[in-house]
């Protein structure tokens, strides 16, 4: 699924809080709860993540099963409520991110992994404009590698077998 464009609303969120959440740990430990993360966020739906209330959040930081970082639950509130924003000015979060690389994937050519990018000028400009809107844990690392997860950047080597299925634009 890594690297494959995105362009659900309910996945990009999804996509977006499972990247805050794996800041300073490993992407083995994310995956691993995944599922109880998806579980204990009711299937990461803002509409219901919005009208987390204090009791709620105090639940979600004595479930075992997830990550308990009391910034990283609360910044999925946050970020359910900054989603509700980018809906009403931008129409979509599909439209919000993709608007960036015109609607198509960012085609790089990398041969080794030491070319890869952890961060751009891309990054850095729609992390600063998520700040703005009020997310939570969208350093621009952060974004990158969620670029790079919903495949608006194709980081893929060119010598990897998923490089050219990457190449995929936007089917609506």
């Amino acid at each position: 699924e890594w690297g494959n464009p995105v362009y659900d609303d309910k996945k990009l969120f999804e996509m977006l809080i499972l990247e805050g959440k794996q800041a300073g740990l490993s992407w083995s430990t994310i995956l691993a709860n995944r599922e109880t993360l998806r579980q204990a966020f009711d299937g990461f739906d803002p509409a219901v993540i919005i009208q987390y209330d204090d009791c709620k959040i105090e639940e979600l930081l004595q479930n075992k099963g997830i990550i308990r970082n009391k910034l990283k639950v609360k910044a999925v509130v946050e970020n359910a409520k900054a989603y509700y924003k980018v809906l009403n000015q931008y129409g979509s979060l599909h439209d919000f991110f993709w608007r960036y690389v015109n609607y198509e994937p960012i085609q790089n050519h990398w041969t080794e992994i030491s070319q890869v990018p952890a961060r751009t000028e891309l990054s850095d400009m729609i992390s600063k404009d998520l700040k703005k809107i009020g997310f939570k844990f969208v350093g621009s690392t952060i974004i990158y590698a969620f670029m790079q997860s919903i495949g608006m950047v194709n980081d893929h080597l060119t010598c990897c077998f998923l490089y050219d299925n990457n190449n995929k634009v936007n089917p609506s």
